[in-house]
């Protein structure tokens, strides 16, 4: 199995290639040459399998045995899994009037991002124990991705982990998740800016492709294809959960609610459906509306500034994934794609061609969601069920009560629950109701923490580079230590 970019101008790489990679050199996005096409028997077999299963039959389609052994891949995938709360690690709960949610959150940081993290950060290790290398890993946050990759590789002698957290834009427990770490190989950093901003030193970063070569730099962001590839499993098991029978021809279409942000988990989905599960998308967001305006309209553009939201973790203006269904929907066109990017990183706006908005709206529908829709979707869900969702679940439910409410006629449907309600408890409070939060939780506030401020003025590229350069030094020394 071979990766080339989304924009064409990089030669092709196997999976460990794309693994360290995270942008391509041309700054387009891997995606997989060609994509197996799953026939209706393979699907029967994969429908009574356990979500982990379902990974590992995912990975090793995309992942060639010549890499990662099956024996091996197996044990991998059980051990990124082995610290979820939940036996069957991913948990459909069947609600009232058809609402099925599907809990993704059953991880170390109560968020999904624990899925696909967890599984990336156990092949990165196999790849750098493997080859005796080091890396560091830059990231991002806007709230849930800098913990769960925090979790993912704390105390891994291989890798160490920086991550840029907007102050004050994430939730207090988000914050504390990360800051509370104390292993040597985490270094945290509160960025005062939010997510789009911390996200300027590291592009500045990356774009040096020496540097990132010096020094082994990678990302775990949701650009990284590996969390993708994890990520296709959240559709096959809502499918096979929400299916009534596989027995009908054609196989019964299922609805699929993704609310997102970056658009990680909606670039999965198209990848499954173009692979022959037959779901239908539609993607949520809150007034960070640039993903419903390229749906409804073609209209892929910034808006003057990130809307704060009680969804925080979807407050973010530019949806990176979308860049890898423009080219799967293009028909894999690198050329449209990299013309249609380029553009929109110079002007920031683009309005998408005819016939690539169409098959666009073809396969996904959207809704954007207000902060009055949320606490209300919230509060109905708890009177109806007794049950707490978060503020992006409630994103995914609005577009569900919508539905019945209006009495339209459609297939089953599951809305993706990306994170538990227990790390948003000012949401729920906003919402009118009681938050419930794990012992776990509470234990955050009395831990000690440590996090290095990068305030305006200060030259936030300048000290990413020389903390990176820093830990290249400590490893060297290292290794030299343990040669003698």
């Amino acid at each position: 199995m071979w990766y080339i970019s989304t924009r064409g101008m990089t030669p092709r790489v196997d999976f460990e290639g794309a693994l360290f990679s995270g942008y391509a050199p041309d700054g387009g996005l891997f995606m997989p040459e060609e994509l197996p096409q799953l026939c209706r028997e393979t699907l029967r077999q994969w429908s009574v399998l356990s979500y982990p299963s379902l990974v590992k039959e995912l990975c090793a389609l995309f992942i060639g045995p010549e890499l990662i052994p099956r024996d091996d891949l197996n044990d991998l995938i059980d051990r990124g899994f082995s610290r979820f709360r939940h036996r069957e690690v991913v948990h459909l709960s069947r609600l009232k009037n058809g609402l099925n949610v599907l809990e993704l959150w059953h991880g170390v940081t109560y968020a999904f991002k624990d899925l696909s993290l967890s599984c990336t950060a156990q092949f990165l290790q196999y790849f750098l124990e493997k080859r005796k290398k080091h890396v560091t890993v830059v990231v991002g946050t806007s709230g849930d991705t800098g913990s769960a990759a925090i979790e993912s590789v704390q105390g891994a002698k291989n890798v160490d982990i920086i991550v840029l957290l907007p102050k004050g834009h994430c939730t207090k427990i988000q914050e504390l998740q990360m800051t509370t770490v104390l292993k040597e190989n985490v270094h945290v950093f509160g960025v005062e800016g939010n997510s789009d901003e911390l996200d300027e030193p590291i592009k500045a970063v990356f774009a040096d492709v020496a540097f990132v070569k010096k020094h082994n730099l990678m990302s775990l962001n949701s650009i990284n294809w590996s969390r993708v590839l994890v990520q296709m499993a959240h559709h096959f098991f809502a499918y096979f959960q929400c299916v009534p029978s596989l027995d009908a021809h054609p196989l019964p279409p299922v609805e699929v609610v993704v609310p997102t942000g970056a658009t990680g988990n909606l670039a999965a989905g198209c990848i499954a459906q173009k692979m022959g599960l037959p779901i239908r998308l539609v993607v949520a967001v809150n007034r960070n509306d640039i993903i419903h305006r390229t749906v409804q309209r073609g209209d892929f553009s910034l808006s003057k500034a990130v809307k704060p939201t009680l969804a925080s973790a979807m407050d973010i203006q530019v949806p990176y994934n979308m860049e890898r269904i423009f080219w799967l929907l293009s028909g894999s066109d690198s050329q449209v794609t990299r013309a249609l990017m380029e553009q929109f990183e110079r002007t920031q706006s683009v309005s998408l061609p005819k016939d690539l908005h169409s098959k666009l709206s073809e396969v996904v529908t959207s809704e954007s969601v207000s902060n009055e829709t949320i606490t209300q979707t919230m509060g109905r869900c708890w009177e109806e069920n007794q049950y707490l969702l978060c503020p992006h679940s409630a994103v995914a439910v609005s577009y569900h009560y919508q539905q019945t409410d209006g009495q339209q006629p459609s297939p089953p449907r599951c809305c993706l629950a990306p994170a538990s309600a227990a790390k948003f408890p000012e949401a729920v409070l906003a919402a009118g109701l009681t938050p419930e939060t794990p012992l776990e939780i509470l234990a955050l506030e009395h831990k000690e923490t440590r996090c290095t401020p990068m305030r305006r003025g200060d030259d936030w590229t300048l000290m990413l580079r020389d903390t990176i350069e820093d830990l290249s030094r400590q490893w060297r020394d290292h290794c030299l230590n343990a040669w003698e």
